[in-house]
């Protein structure tokens, strides 16, 4: 029988472990969840499985695109909803795994109207509004979706700047979603979901070791390799290319960059845990044992 499990939660509690040990023994295959791991260049900065968990264990959604274009929520549901939905009518085992809440939200309960908000994003655009004048950003609204901006005064800050976060979010203008929600796969499917808990002097002490390790392994290196790129706005979001980029521009020490990079890794740990915690389907556990233990498939 045919069975999808989801392994979520914080970056480094060892959901990639988890989920190998899991496919390994059932023959599952594995569809990340991650937004980071999309990316072909990157690999030590965002902590992408290594080579011979990938070899062994058949992944999905890793190496899909170059750091140089765009990728979103949107491009992920629908190719996601359509390859897990294909597995399972074939009576196989897919095990999801990632930290990303709002690919995992997409995956169970569909895009139903526009995605939920991206506050980091939607900050970008509040400043943008202050710095260069909301007139700016509502030339840019005209342009991609000039429906809804007819429907809106150009002085009404709040919904041009959602309009722009439900584009750059999914790459569809928000005049083009539609009130019917896209179905998702929960309450359609056998679904379990995972995370593992730790403490947050637990949690805080993994991450600050999994960065020591990156530097270890040739950081700075990989990302002055990367920079030679055009990044797309996505890409740019991952956690360790700004930083070292201040430390290679010669901005920060080596050793401030590190410890930027932590703290940076520590509050996006943080709101993953809000995320997570909010979902009330997820069953936590204290340790990856337990889960292979629940899990049967």
């Amino acid at each position: 029988m045919s069975r999808l499990v989801f392994i979520v939660g914080p970056t480094a509690t060892g959901k990639t472990d988890v989920a190998y040990n899991i496919a390994k023994r059932s023959g599952a295959d594995i569809v990340s969840c991650d937004s980071m791991l999309v990316y072909r260049e990157p690999c030590i900065v965002t902590a992408k499985p290594d080579k011979e968990i990938l070899s062994e264990v058949k992944h999905h959604f890793i190496d899909i695109i170059s750091v140089t274009q765009e990728y979103n929520v949107f491009d992920y549901y629908l190719s996601a909803t359509q390859k897990i939905k294909e597995f399972l009518s074939r009576g196989k085992s897919v095990i999801v795994c990632g930290g990303t809440g709002l690919y995992m939200k997409a995956l169970l309960d569909g895009l139903a109207d526009t995605p939920a908000k991206d506050d980091e994003l939607r900050k970008q655009l509040t400043e943008r509004a202050r710095s260069e004048g909301l007139d700016v950003l509502y030339e840019e609204l005209e342009k991609i979706d000039s429906v809804y901006a007819q429907k809106i005064s150009h002085n009404d800050l709040k919904r041009i700047v959602r309009a722009l976060e439900v584009y750059k979010l999914t790459g569809k203008t928000i005049s083009e979603f539609k009130p019917d929600a896209n179905n998702g796969l929960w309450g359609k499917y056998d679904i379990d979901i995972f995370a593992v808990e730790y403490t947050r002097d637990e949690l805080y002490d993994r991450i600050n070791k999994r960065v020591d390790v990156m530097f270890e392994k040739g950081v700075v290196d990989e990302v002055k390799e990367i920079l030679k790129f055009e990044l797309s706005v996505s890409a740019k979001k991952i956690i360790g290319i700004p930083e070292i980029k201040e430390y290679i521009d010669w901005r920060i020490t080596f050793n401030d960059c590190k410890e930027l990079m932590k703290k940076n890794t520590r509050n996006y740990a943080k709101r993953q845990l809000t995320w997570f915690r909010a979902d009330k389907r997820i069953k936590w556990v204290e340790n990856a044992d337990e889960v292979l233990s629940r899990v049967k498939v």
